[in-house]
């Protein structure tokens, strides 16, 4: 039995896929094709025996509406991209036949990219259950079981998504069924978007986009609470900031390995804090090779020491750890800092390449817990280039997190912000995993299963963008395996979440 698909394209003029549609006609197992286009009057060359549907936007609720009523094949394939697509060979009847197989709800598979006239291969990863960041990468190509399709459309009280539409189709599939992965690359599509992946990762805070991430925070939480992840703003313990006393109220932690270029700013950023509370500078230096040890020994020559108000014993303001391990991630660093019997009671994070915006920023965040009643608290930052000059998108406050649903919305964001700030006796107790991406993140949604994450407004810390960054420039591997991690960080504190609520 040959199965059948519809094919949905998105286009600017129906003109500029006659490659594409000419393979589609060859293929037996395409029954019908139609043109997605933004204008009528871009429809004149479609050929007579295609379709043409006008949409507003690809990823409106209307729009899947439009091709849900249109469908009537097996599968619905879409075109996502109005780029021309290169078929592989065989490739539509391969994949009929595995999504077949595999009954499933959705599937893409990986492709090949012309960037810059070169042919590149372009894997995807593997979708799972934490895989609910609106920007996963499925590639230009989806195939769409009919049946479902239908389903979603004849579902009773849709909201209206201009933005998020296609992303909520996305989350219904995945509770009906097997989103599948095929791991064979089946078609060519040219890449558009050629910026690095330093720049690329701030698309989903970028303030310009707000509108649109308030649609998908209302589609994830919706999803959420079908699957019994959803969990209640009310639903938060209070940390008991007494339990433990500590040598000083908070420690500065910078973990580090060779940064000589910026480890000097990062440190004096540090110790140039003003408080009416004592704090101390922890470094963690991991094994640094190129003179970063050597500035670090400098800087701590040079610094004074800070009388411990409970014993008036004078001790140094600034405290270089250097491990003995060899296998520490950030994560691990963050343990050995955190761990040190003179850290104090609120461990607040900078990394060795970026500087605190002013001298308050140290004494805003210890007051947000405080003020706030939590756990962890985040602040606000500004992306700036190496001399401290802000680049697009600029200010990322991540207004996405709201106390009323930031706890369940953190689950659909592939970050929390910066600086992050932790009580120290939990951060003990949970410990930071061992890895050197993700490992804020992790603890963000381990914080935020029990407790509220204050939020800091104001901009207290500068984000410097530079060559030397180690998200600047990361190839597709790099990067699929950064974003699979955080996609299975999401799914294991997802299924703790449903296990919370069972329990209740």
């Amino acid at each position: 039995m040959i199965r059948k698909i519809d094919c949905f394209l998105a286009c600017a003029s129906p003109c500029d896929l006659e490659h594409t549609v000419g393979q589609l006609r060859g293929s037996r197992t395409v029954q019908h094709i139609n043109y997605l286009v933004a204008d009528a009057d871009n429809s004149d060359c479609a050929p007579d025996d295609c379709g043409v549907i006008v949409i507003d936007r690809m990823t409106s609720t209307q729009t899947i509406l439009s091709i849900a009523e249109k469908a009537v094949s097996d599968y619905v394939m879409l075109s996502l991209k109005p780029q021309p697509v290169n078929i592989g060979q065989s490739a539509l009847e391969r994949v009929v036949r595995v999504a077949a197989d595999a009954n499933a709800a959705l599937m893409y598979s990986d492709h090949y990219t012309i960037e810059n006239g070169t042919r590149c291969a372009h894997p995807v990863i593997d979708y799972q259950l934490g895989s609910l960041r609106d920007d996963f990468d499925f590639g230009a190509l989806l195939l769409i079981k009919t049946e479902l399709l239908k389903k979603y459309a004849a579902q009773i009280g849709h909201r209206n998504y201009q933005y998020a539409g296609l992303y909520d189709l996305r989350l219904f599939l995945s509770r009906e069924g097997t989103i599948f992965h095929l791991n064979e690359y089946t078609y060519t599509v040219e890449e558009t978007d050629l910026r690095a992946s330093g720049e690329k990762q701030f698309d989903y805070v970028n303030p310009a986009n707000r509108d649109v991430q308030i649609e998908m925070e209302h589609a994830v939480t919706a999803h959420l609470g079908m699957i019994g992840a959803l969990i209640s703003h009310v639903d938060c313990r209070t940390p008991d900031f007494g339990e433990q006393d500590f040598p000083v109220e908070a420690s500065v932690v910078i973990p580090v390995r060779n940064r000589a270029t910026t480890i000097a700013d990062a440190v004096k950023s540090a110790l140039g804090q003003k408080t009416t509370f004592p704090y101390n500078v922890i470094v963690v230096d991991n094994h640094s090779d190129d003179g970063t040890s050597e500035i670090l020994a400098s800087l701590a020559s040079q610094t004074s020491t800070l009388s411990l108000p409970q014993s008036g014993v004078q001790e140094p303001s600034l405290i270089i750890i250097n491990p003995t391990r060899t296998d520490l991630g950030i994560g691990g660093c963050w343990n050995a800092g955190v761990n040190h019997p003179k850290c104090g009671k609120f461990a607040v994070q900078l990394d060795s390449d970026d500087v605190y915006s002013d001298e308050n920023t140290l004494a805003k965040m210890v007051a947000a817990f405080y003020e706030q009643n939590c756990s962890m608290v985040v602040g606000t930052y500004m992306l700036t280039d190496i001399n401290m000059q802000m680049i697009p998108p600029g200010v990322i406050d991540h207004k996405e997190w709201t106390p009323e649903n930031g706890r369940n919305n953190a689950l659909r964001i592939n970050g929390l912000g910066a600086p992050r700030a932790f009580y120290t006796p939990m951060l003990r107790e949970i410990n930071v995993p061992n890895t050197s991406y993700g490992e804020d993140y992790a603890l963000g949604l381990a914080f935020s299963r029990h407790y509220q994450i204050g939020r800091v407004y104001d901009v207290v810390y500068y984000c410097r963008r530079w060559e030397d960054n180690s998200d600047h420039a990361l190839d597709i591997n790099k990067t699929n395996a950064n974003n699979l991690y955080k996609d299975r960080i999401r799914t294991w504190e997802l299924q703790a979440r449903v296990e919370l609520n069972k329990n209740k």
